[in-house]
C-alpha cells in the first residue's frame, strides 16, 4: 500500500472514531459550537485529502456533507435530529468506503446519487424534504471480508430517495480497520525514557562483549552474541519510534515565504523535497529556528525584485528549494535560490571594514574562507536594514546551533546565479557510532560521522610529513593535509613515542584534517552523555560515554579541534595543496589509488580503491557456516564472506581481514591474509590472469602484483549481482522505462506502480545519472523523469536526451508538479513529448501506451 494512502486511512481511521459520538452530543447540545466545528473540520480534511489521492467517489459524498454541516454552521440549516440522521448517513457510508479502500486498495463499486441528493437538498430551504433513515434499515459497519461493498437505497416504497446503505456482513457493528489497530500515541516524555533504558542496556551489552572477547572459550559466548544481537535491534527499533519526517519542521515555511513574498513585492516560489526524510525528534526541534532564519535571508536577500530579475534577464519569479535527503549516517539539508548570489568581494571588503582581517591578508584567502565571515556575529552586507534582516543577527547563531548538534553548515555562491546553503546533520544525538582511539594512554570517541579514513604512519613513512610555515602536514595521495596532533592539543602528559601512529582523517564542512593519535581500537555504538558544567566550556569536547569496561571517555569534537588548532583556516594548506596539485608531471595524471593485500598465494594482491566500501577485521568466531558458504553478520544483515584464496582457512587468522564491497542492497566479504598498503600508481596490466579471480599482472611499488577480477568473486557471492535490480524480474520483452526523480518517496510510489503494469523499471536519482546511462549504452525505450532535480533539471536532461543520438526520438514524458502554462511551454520546447501532474496514475499509464504505440508504429 501507497505511504500516502496509508497515512490517510490512519488519519481518517483516527478523526472518524470519535465522530459519531461528536454528533450525538451535538444533537443532545445543537448550540455547541465548538462540537460543530470540530464535525466539520474533520469532514473537511477527509474531502480535501481523498481529492488529492484520486478517491472521487469518497471525496462526492464527504463533499455533499461538508456542505450541509457548513450550512449549519452559518445558521442556515437548523441542528435537528432529521438532518443528523442523513449526516450520520454520510459518516456510515465514508467509514464503509474507507474499509473497503483498506481491504482493496480501490473504491467499491456504486453509486451514491441518492444519498448526495438527500444531503442536498437541505441546501434548498426546504428541510422536511429529506427523509430519515427508515427505522427498520440494515446498520451499516465495515466488511470482515474482501467481498466488494455494494451501496443500494433501502426504503419503503412510499418515502423519498433513502440513503444508500452499505450491504454488510452479519454481526459487524464497527468500523476498526488495520490502520487504526496498528497505531498507537504514545507520550513523548515515555519515549525519551525508553531511549534512556535502551542506551544504559547497550553500555552493559558493551561491556559483556569486552568480558567475552577477553576469553578464547566461554559458555556465555554464544548468549552474548544473541544479546548484542537483539539489543542492537531493539536499539534501532526504539530509535525509529523517535524518527519524524523532516517536513514536519517544514510546515509553517510555506506560509513565511508567502507573507515574505507580499510584503516585499517580490514573487517567490517555494520548492520542497525529500519532506519524508526522517530523523530525530531532538535534532527535528533543534533545526527549526535555523531553517527559519536561512529561508528568510533567502527571501530578503537573495531573490531580487521582479525589475531586477527581469533587467537580468531571469523569470520574474524567483525559486528558493528546500531539499532534505540521508547521506550516510546523518541528513543533508539544502537552501538553495536562484537569486542574485553573494559578491564575495562586497565579504572581503566588509571583513577588513570590521577588523575581522588585515587587508593583505584578506586578498590571499579564498573565496571558501572569505564566505566563512558571513557567519561572524554581527556580520552583514545588507546596504539597508529591513524588518526582516540586515543586522548582522542570525548567520551566527544559526552555525551555532547547527555545530551544538554536532552538525555543519556550508555555503557556496555564483554571483547572479544563487545561493546554496547546505546543512550536515546527524540523524540522531541519543547513540552514535564512534571510532575509540588512544593518545597518551587516554582513550576518546571520535563519532564516525566526520571519519573519511584511516591512514597508519610507520617509522619508514615518517618523510611523507613535512612542515610548512611551522605547521605539520602530511603528503597523502594528491595534497598535503594538515596535522593535529591529539596529545599536543589536550595538554596530556607524554611519555615514549610510540613505534608507529595512525592518523584520524576528519572531514569538517569543506575542509579536512588529520588527527594524530597513538592507538585505534574499535568502532562502538556509544550512548552520548551530557559533559559536566566544568568542561562544557571546553570546544574540543561533544559529550562523554562509558566504555564496556565502566570508564568514562570524553566524545571528541572534530569540528571544535578544527577550530582550536586553527587548521580550517589555515592559508598554508591551501598553498600547500595547491602545490601538490599542480606540482604533479602529466605522466602522474592517470594515476589510481589501488589496496595491496597478501592473500597467501606468493604474489601480492591489488584491488582499485575506489571499488572498497570498508576494510574490517571479523573476529574468527563471527564467520560462521551455513548453505555450504561462509557467513557474517555485518551490519544487520547476513552477508557472504568469500576467501581470495580459495584454499584459505577461514578460521586460521584471528580476527580475519576482510574487504568489504557494497552497491545498492547487496554487500559481500573477500577474506585476505592481511592488508599491506594503499599506493597512487598508473595501473597497467603487463599480461592477462589465466587463473580464475585474477584479471592480469602489473608492477606496483617495483614487484608483480596480481590486480584481482572483482567481477569474478562477486559472481561467486551473487550470481545476480550485476543484473538490474532495478527490473524487479520482469519479462526480457517488457519495455524499458527509465524512471528519474531525485526523491525517493516518489520513486518508491511510481516504480512499483509501473513495474505492475508491465515494464522494466531503471530509476534514476538525479538527470545526470540518467545522462550518464545513456552515455554509457545503456537503452531505453520510454523515459519519464521530474523537473524539480538539484543536479541536473528535467528541462536540461531533455535537452541532453534529445541531443544524444540513441535517444533522440525516445518518448519523453514529464512528471511533475509545476503545472503552470510556463512551466509547460518550458518542457515541450525542451523535448518532452508529454507534460503530466504528479500522482495521476490513470493519465501516466495511458500516456506511456499511447506513445509507446505510437512510437512502435512510428518504427
Amino acid at each position: 500500500m501507497d505511504d500516502l494512502l496509508r497515512d490517510f486511512l490512519t488519519e481518517s481511521a483516527e478523526n472518524l472514531a470519535k465522530l459519531d459520538n461528536d454528533l450525538v452530543e451535538l444533537e443532545q447540545r445543537p448550540n455547541e459550537l465548538s462540537l460543530l466545528n470540530s464535525v466539520f473540520r474533520t469532514i473537511h480534511t477527509i474531502k480535501g485529502t481523498c481529492g488529492f489521492i484520486g478517491l472521487s467517489r469518497l471525496e462526492g459524498v464527504a463533499h455533499a456533507a461538508e456542505n450541509v454541516l457548513d450550512g449549519m454552521r452559518a445558521g442556515r440549516i437548523a441542528v435537528t435530529s432529521d438532518v443528523l440522521d442523513d449526516v450520520l448517513a454520510a459518516v456510515d457510508s465514508i467509514k464503509a468506503i474507507l474499509a473497503h479502500v483498506e481491504q482493496t486498495e480501490q473504491e467499491p463499486e456504486g453509486d451514491d446519487a441518492a444519498l448526495v441528493t438527500r444531503l442536498e437538498r437541505w441546501l434548498d430551504g426546504s428541510p422536511h424534504a429529506a427523509a430519515a433513515v427508515p427505522a427498520d434499515a440494515a446498520p451499516v459497519a465495515a466488511p470482515e471480508t474482501v467481498e466488494p461493498v455494494d451501496l443500494v437505497p433501502v426504503a419503503p416504497a412510499n418515502a423519498m430517495p433513502a440513503a444508500p446503505t452499505p450491504v454488510m456482513d452479519e454481526g459487524s457493528a464497527e468500523v476498526r480497520g488495520p490502520s487504526l489497530d496498528s497505531t498507537l500515541r504514545v507520550s513523548v516524555e515515555l519515549l525519551d525514557r525508553l531511549m534512556n533504558l535502551v542506551g544504559e542496556l547497550a553500555l552493559d551489552r558493551n561491556q559483556l562483549t569486552q568480558l567475552a572477547a577477553t576469553r578464547e572459550t566461554s559458555e556465555f559466548a554464544k548468549p552474548i552474541q544473541h544479546l548484542n544481537r537483539v539489543t542492537t535491534d531493539l536499539l534501532e527499533a526504539v530509535l525509529k519510534t523517535r524518527m519524524q519526517p523532516i517536513g514536519n519542521a517544514w510546515t509553517k515555511l510555506p506560509r513565511l515565504i508567502r507573507d515574505l513574498s507580499h510584503a516585499s513585492g517580490k514573487r517567490i516560489d517555494l520548492v520542497m523535497q525529500g519532506a519524508e526524510t526522517e530523523l530525530d525528534r531532538q535534532v527535528l526541534q533543534a533545526i527549526q529556528d535555523p531553517l527559519t532564519h536561512m529561508l528568510r535571508n533567502s527571501a530578503d536577500h537573495g531573490i531580487e525584485s521582479t525589475a531586477r530579475r527581469r533587467e537580468a534577464g531571469k523569470s520574474e519569479t524567483g525559486t528558493i528549494r528546500l531539499s532534505a535527503r540521508h547521506e550516510g549516517g546523518h541528513v543533508v539539508v539544502d537552501i538553495a535560490d536562484d537569486g542574485a548570489g553573494i559578491a564575495v568581494d562586497r565579504v572581503r571588503q566588509k571583513a577588513v571594514e570590521r577588523g575581522l582581517v588585515r587587508a593583505d591578508a584578506a586578498d590571499a584567502l579564498s573565496d571558501a574562507q572569505i564566505l566563512r565571515f558571513i557567519f561572524e556575529p554581527g556580520f552583514s552586507t545588507a546596504e539597508k536594514v529591513t524588518n526582516v534582516s540586515g543586522r548582522g543577527v542570525g548567520m551566527d547563531v544559526v552555525r551555532s546551533n547547527i555545530e551544538a548538534i554536532g552538525g555543519t553548515v556550508e555555503l557556496s555562491t555564483v554571483l547572479g546565479k544563487g545561493t546554496t546553503v547546505r546543512i550536515k546533520i546527524p540523524l540522531t544525538l541519543a547513540i552514535i557510532s564512534a571510532l575509540l582511539v588512544g593518545a597518551a594512554g587516554e582513550t576518546f570517541a571520535v563519532p564516525q560521522i566526520g571519519v573519511v579514513e584511516l591512514v597508519r604512519i610507520a617509522e619508514e613513512h615518517r618523510e611523507l610529513i613535512e612542515t610548512v610555515h611551522g605547521a605539520r602536514f602530511l603528503r597523502l595521495r594528491d595534497l598535503l593535509l594538515p596535522l593535529v596532533d591529539l596529545s599536543a592539543l589536550l595538554r596530556l602528559p607524554e611519555g615514549d613515542p610510540p613505534a608507529s601512529r595512525s592518523v584520524v582523517v576528519c572531514q569538517v564542512g569543506e575542509a579536512r584534517f588529520g588527527l594524530v593519535v597513538d592507538e585505534v581500537f574499535d568502532t562502538q555504538e556509544v550512548v552520548v552523555k551530557p559533559v559536566g558544567r566544568l568542561v562544557k566550556h571546553l570546544t574540543a569536547y561533544a559529550g562523554c560515554t562509558i566504555t564496556g569496561d565502566g570508564r568514562v571517555i570524553m566524545i571528541l569534537d572534530a569540528g571544535g579541534i578544527a577550530a582550536l588548532a586553527g587548521v580550517t583556516d589555515r592559508k598554508a594548506g591551501d598553498e600547500s595543496a595547491t602545490r601538490a596539485e599542480t606540482s604533479r608531471d602529466d605522466s602522474n595524471a592517470a594515476t589510481e589509488s589501488v589496496l595491496l593485500f597478501d592473500a597467501g598465494m606468493g604474489a601480492l594482491q591489488a584491488v582499485p580503491l575506489s571499488l572498497v566500501a570498508r576494510l574490517e577485521e571479523i573476529p574468527a568466531r563471527a564467520l560462521e557456516q551455513a548453505d555450504g558458504r561462509t557467513l557474517v553478520q555485518y551490519r544487520g544483515a547476513l552477508i557472504p564472506v568469500i576467501g581470495a584464496n580459495p584454499a584459505c582457512e577461514m578460521h586460521a587468522i584471528d580476527p580475519r581481514p576482510v574487504i568489504v564491497f557494497s552497491d545498492r542492497n547487496r554487500t559481500m566479504g573477500l577474506a585476505v591474509d592481511a592488508i599491506r598498503d594503499i599506493v597512487d600508481v598508473r595501473l597497467t596490466i603487463e599480461r592477462r590472469g589465466d587463473r580464475p579471480g585474477v584479471l592480469g599482472v602489473a608492477v606496483i611499488a617495483e614487484r608483480a602484483t596480481e590486480v584481482i577480477d572483482t567481477h569474478w568473486f562477486l559472481r561467486q557471492a551473487y550470481g545476480d549481482w550485476f543484473a538490474s535490480s532495478e527490473h524487479g524480474g520482469a519479462d526480457a520483452q517488457a519495455p524499458r522505462v527509465l524512471l528519474v526523480d531525485d526523491s525517493r518517496f516518489f520513486l518508491g510510489l511510481l516504480a512499483p506502480m509501473l513495474r505492475a503494469a508491465g515494464y522494466a523499471v531503471t530509476t534514476s536519482l538525479d538527470g545526470k545519472d540518467a545522462i550518464a546511462r545513456v552515455v554509457r549504452g545503456e537503452t531505453f525505450d520510454l523515459v519519464l523523469s521530474d523537473i524539480d532535480m538539484q543536479a541536473v533539471d528535467g528541462f536540461e536532461l531533455a535537452r541532453a536526451l534529445r541531443a544524444q543520438p540513441s535517444t533522440a526520438r525516445v518518448p519523453l514524458i514529464a512528471l511533475t508538479a509545476r503545472t503552470s502554462a510556463e512551466d509547460r511551454a518550458k518542457g515541450l520546447a525542451a523535448g518532452f513529448d508529454r507534460y503530466l501532474t504528479k500522482l495521476d496514475r490513470d493519465a501516466v499509464l495511458t500516456t506511456i501506451q499511447q506513445l509507446l504505440a505510437s512510437d512502435s508504429v512510428a518504427a
